[in-house]
């Protein structure tokens, strides 16, 4: 198979795929588009690594989403045998959420990260990237400005970056990506310091909030990915989202970024290959 896109996050897996995911994957395949398939809990994870075991364009990350702390709790021994097979690419979806639990209080914070520390080291251990979900509590501007007297840093991130920074002294190869970015410049310029990357969904392909860190980060250190089910693009706005729709997601990235559209499409099918570890086919 030729590789032109890769979804870097998606969720195959659920049940909102149940009735065509096989003509959809075959799909996939026909348009040249790998997906990597993440996991939010235990029995997600399973389900995201028997897919890529069954698809060559297709690979896994297993993992513990942050709002999964309150009903699982992580177990690195069971995560750390699905996480040996060489189709899982990644750890996670693990992070921190301060937006959809109904009170984010200091337990909530504490086993939030408590489980992304976990994940921390097992990625470390393995030597694979991490996938992280940062979302940050309500009420918080998209929009920030960016001169540091006045701006003040999204909570999540701000938290996210201290852990990541203090992670990097006892595991100095804790990469990853930060998947569905809704930061501001400076927490894109300080999290591609810390070797990772910062991915964008189709949600820029109807809201502006995201043109400026698009436009100023290195196309290096960019990722494009659906979050499918989640967030469909213009034209299928609330219906079902697949991993097809990150062809749309690369064109409006370089249409932000005003650079050549097939520039845009290598440069992060290699960032995906070099983050991820995905063979040259």
């Amino acid at each position: 198979m030729e590789l032109k896109y890769v979804d870097a996050h998606c969720h195959l897996q659920f049940d909102d795929y149940d009735a065509d995911s096989d003509a959809l994957i075959a799909r996939m395949r026909e348009e040249s588009v790998a997906g990597i398939v993440v996991g939010v809990d235990l029995e997600s994870s399973k389900k995201a690594l028997a897919l890529a075991e069954k698809h060559e364009h297709l690979y896994a990350s297993v993992g513990l989403h942050p709002n999964s702390v309150a009903g699982e709790i992580f177990n690195i021994e069971e995560y750390r045998k699905l996480a040996e097979n060489p189709k899982v690419i990644a750890i996670g979806e693990c992070g921190l959420d301060y937006y959809r639990p109904a009170e984010v209080n200091e337990e909530v914070k504490r086993k939030q990260r408590e489980a992304l520390l976990a994940h921390i080291e097992l990625a470390a251990e393995l030597d694979k990237p991490l996938i992280i979900h940062c979302r940050p509590s309500k009420g918080t501007p998209r929009k920030i400005p960016e001169d540091e007297a006045s701006r003040g840093k999204m909570d999540t991130y701000q938290d996210l970056i201290q852990i990541l920074t203090e992670a990097k002294i006892t595991y100095p190869n804790v990469r990853g990506a930060v998947h569905f970015f809704v930061g501001g410049i400076a927490e894109a310029q300080e999290l591609i310091a810390l070797g990772f990357t910062v991915s964008f969904t189709a949600v820029i392909t109807f809201a502006r909030d995201y043109d400026a860190v698009i436009k100023s980060v290195p196309l290096t250190s960019i990722l494009s990915e659906t979050d499918a089910p989640y967030v469909a693009p213009e034209g299928r706005r609330r219906k079902r989202n697949d991993p097809l729709a990150v062809v749309e997601v690369v064109s409006k990235i370089a249409e932000i970024r005003g650079e050549n559209l097939d520039t845009v499409r290598a440069a992060l099918l290699a960032n995906a290959r070099l983050v991820f570890g995905l063979p040259v086919c």
